[in-house]
């Protein structure tokens, strides 16, 4: 019985996606505090940047790899992203009887973010991704291009890293 504790049972998607949203994270850590272009650092401009990271990890999944297996992957990768919200806001102070409704509303803005999300992978060339840095409402000057080549240039940083 106690042999299934050290035997954790993992898929292989479930494996890719956890190396996958760790490297977000990380790297998202990274990006927020090398930069001085974000109006505030606090938890908002945090789920902003995870955010931006995370669909582009998503949109590249499907693009440049089995579709089947990374259809997986990406659910993988955004069941651990809602269940990273949940814990980062308890760890907020928020409790138990509303945990549901800040958790819901932060979903929610995902996915409004995934529709809003530019097709094009060129970021910095491409003026919807300025505007949709304008939706996020995180960047403190009117600089959009250098901000965008910024988020392009960090982002094919560590896919190279990460292959």
């Amino acid at each position: 019985m106690i042999l299934q504790y050290f035997k954790k049972k993992e898929n292989k998607e479930q494996i890719i996606a956890a190396k996958q949203y760790k490297k977000i994270i990380s790297e998202s850590n990274i990006f927020l505090n090398e930069n001085n272009f974000f109006k505030e650092r606090n938890y908002k401009t945090s789920f902003e940047i995870v955010s931006i990271f995370l669909i582009m990890f998503i949109r590249r999944n499907l693009l440049q790899y089995n579709k089947n297996l990374y259809l997986k992957v990406n659910d993988e990768l955004v069941s651990l992203f809602i269940s990273d919200l949940d814990e980062s806001l308890r760890a907020k102070g928020i409790g138990d009887i509303s945990i549901g409704k800040y958790v819901k509303s932060y979903v929610k803005k995902f996915y409004f973010r995934v529709k809003k999300f530019p097709d094009d992978n060129n970021l910095y060339k491409n003026d919807s991704f300025m505007e949709y840095l304008k939706i996020t409402d995180i960047i403190k000057n009117e600089d959009y291009v250098k901000v965008s080549r910024k988020f392009n240039h960090k982002f094919v940083e560590f896919i190279n890293s990460s292959n």
